[in-house]
């Protein structure tokens, strides 16, 4: 009896082994799916956050990470008017969560390289093509959101989703740069003293306007005291300052005697 104990303690820890040999377990983190494979063909739909048990005979599971990732690019490209740009890119992406699966089928884990980095340089290559280098300075958010529409269309077939792109940097020859320099520079001068001339039409406006609104007083002035003495009289007074001269001679007038006030 003690024997048969024995024997089936014995038997059951080399059922155990075996069978623990026979199993293997994973687990999937977050930000991450599991790709199951039976004798290396993909297998159902991919697998979230969790433990999984399989047989490592003939199944496997590879984690595929789906968080967004950063991938950086230097390329060199041709403007429209044919400068050469040296160009730094930064493109934000990731992989699909619910067809991961089928990134690994048809793709591959590589599918950075194989994918991700072709289409860029596709994508930037032919958009730095449709602006003119001195343009390309001041509209470079407008380019990096054309990089972006197109990588969007190039890349969502192959299931990644890219959800931003920025052209960190753009470099040309050093004479090509202080060229942009001078013109920008020249561009300013210009639209200030556009400005200088157009301050200086309105201030000429302004003392046109005031000489026609003077000279319109003065005749109406003129014509008023031609036909009204008293006004005369009037404006001689606003004009006296309060004294009487010291001397009077001979026929020397006394003011504002016989003027007709009254």
């Amino acid at each position: 009896m003690k024997n048969a104990v024995i024997f089936y303690a014995i038997l059951a820890v080399i059922l155990l082994g075996v069978g623990i040999s026979f199993s293997g377990i994973t687990v999937i983190d977050t930000g991450y799916r599991g790709i199951k494979t039976r004798f290396g063909e993909v297998v159902g739909e991919p697998l979230s956050e969790g433990i999984y048990f399989y047989n490592p005979i003939t199944t496997d599971i590879k984690p595929i990470d789906t968080k967004v990732q950063r991938l950086s690019l230097k390329m060199s490209s041709y403007t429209k008017d044919v400068q050469q740009a040296d160009l730094s890119v930064t493109v934000n992406s990731s992989v699909d969560d619910n067809s991961a699966h089928l990134l690994y089928k048809e793709i591959g884990m590589d599918y950075k390289t194989k994918v991700v980095a072709p289409q860029i340089l596709k994508a930037v290559k032919d958009t730095i093509g449709k602006w003119e280098a001195d343009l390309l300075v001041s509209n470079r958010e407008k380019a990096s959101d054309e990089i972006l529409k197109s990588l969007k269309e190039s890349l969502e077939p192959a299931h990644i989703l890219v959800q931003g792109v920025v052209i960190e940097d753009i470099n040309y020859s050093t004479q090509f740069e202080r060229a942009i320099e001078e013109k920008q520079i020249a561009t300013q001068d210009a639209i200030k003293a556009k400005n200088k001339t157009k301050q200086i039409e309105e201030e000429a406006n302004q003392k046109i306007l005031s000489a026609k609104a003077e000279a319109e007083s003065m005749r109406i002035r003129s014509q008023a005291l031609s036909q009204n003495q008293n006004l005369v009289a009037y404006e001689a007074v606003q004009k006296w300052d309060g004294k009487l001269p010291v001397n009077i001679y001979g026929s020397a007038p006394i003011p504002f005697i016989g003027t007709g006030i009254k």
